[in-house]
């Protein structure tokens, strides 16, 4: 590929439309979310106004966010987030191993029916799942069936499994997707020569298959821990309001509660938390020998 500086002019008119979309699109809102985070509602005639604000009059939102009960919030989230994921990683890595060892004619079929969920809308999806877990529904009904025989009733609607299941059954592809990238590239000969070698399938896959798979492994862990965080249609619609995640607390600053400035602060906090992730996704990434997940 020619160098740009030799070609300025085309690197330009392409490049220009893009960088103007993210600077007007992204980074502009994202600069203002940050100066209002250090800032505070007006004070109107004495009252507090409802849409005006003093811009950075200080680091208050953020001692907010350090509240027990926010922390609390926070910790919640960070837990539930990572059950979820090590739920994907558990029923995704046999998923895309049996995929990548299908006849090759079923694998496409098999790619598609895990894609396919993403042409439908998550609210939809979302709605659809709580009328499958409510007592009404297939699960809940056979549910319920079963634990009449003890003389009581269930409702997994409003609970932290019914979060976890929900937050599973959206990101699973995510988890999926580069998990098969990695093992279909994964060189099959290093597998029969360890098990020629004398070891047993659990070694084999202890150590060769786990460790060359690992860059597909962690990357499906970004994937699915970075968006459970943010989250808040999930817990809301299956969870209740006893079971926020901070993506809810975040979404009633920036609507009900029209407190945009704490909501602004809530969302670098998140942010930082999620350039911590990656920055060890990163670390873990170049400190691994496996075949790559790209």
């Amino acid at each position: 590929m020619e160098d740009w500086k030799s070609n300025g002019r085309t690197f330009w008119t392409l490049g220009t439309p893009a960088t103007l979309w993210l600077v007007i699109f992204f980074l502009a809102p994202l600069a203002y979310l940050l100066v209002l985070s250090f800032s505070s509602k007006a004070v109107i005639d004495g009252q507090v106004s409802v849409n005006d604000y003093t811009y950075l009059t200080g680091i208050d939102n953020y001692v907010r966010s350090i509240n027990p009960d926010i922390i609390s919030i926070f910790i919640r989230t960070l837990w539930w987030s990572a059950l979820a994921t090590i739920a994907c990683l558990l029923v995704g890595y046999p998923i895309a191993f049996a995929i990548c060892f299908m006849p090759e004619r079923w694998r496409p079929l098999a790619l598609l029916l895990i894609v396919l969920p993403f042409w439908i809308n998550l609210l939809i999806r979302t709605y659809a799942l709580k009328t499958v877990l409510g007592a009404r529904g297939i699960v809940g009904a056979s549910l319920n069936a079963i634990t009449g025989i003890f003389g009581y009733q269930v409702d997994i609607i409003g609970t932290t499994p019914a979060v976890i299941f929900g937050l599973v059954y959206v990101f699973l592809p995510f988890m999926i997707l580069p998990l098969y990238s990695t093992i279909e590239r994964l060189d099959k000969s290093y597998l029969e020569a360890s098990l020629d070698l004398g070891a047993s399938q659990l070694q084999t896959f202890m150590k060769v298959t786990l460790p060359l798979t690992m860059p597909g492994i962690v990357t499906g862990l970004i994937l699915v821990f970075i968006p459970c965080l943010g989250m808040f249609l999930i817990s809301d619609e299956l969870g209740g309001t006893t079971s926020w995640m901070i993506g809810n607390v975040i979404q009633s600053q920036f609507g009900p509660s029209n407190d945009w400035p704490f909501g602004s602060a809530l969302s670098f906090v998140l942010m930082l938390l999620t350039i911590i992730v990656l920055v060890i996704q990163w670390y873990v990434q170049n400190h691994s020998k496996g075949v790559g997940a790209s």
